[in-house]
């Protein structure tokens, strides 16, 4: 269920602000969300699997955490990202 490591770089270095940046709460956010959607897919089909649907509400709101703190800090950069990724705040 883990991001191929070709993915996780393009995403990385699609959200970075700096060469070195891995670690951003722009670049934790888009990491969360494609991880949210591939884990999504994946209860569509498996209907019955709780443990991964709790993984699931996990990344859910350390992502609603991590984007209210872009929010508090930095306002410009919470909206632009959440454009982007296009989500619903």
């Amino acid at each position: 269920m883990a991001l191929a490591a070709e993915e996780k770089n393009k995403l990385i270095s699609q959200y970075r602000r700096h060469d070195s940046d891995a670690g951003s709460p722009q670049v934790q956010v888009a990491l969360l969300t494609e991880r949210i959607g591939q884990l999504t897919e994946h209860l569509r089909i498996h209907k019955h699997d709780y443990a991964s649907r709790r993984g699931l509400l996990m990344m859910v709101g350390r992502r609603n955490r991590l984007t209210r703190y872009l929010a508090r800090t930095d306002r410009k950069a919470y909206q632009e990202l959440i454009k982007q990724l296009g989500l619903r705040k």
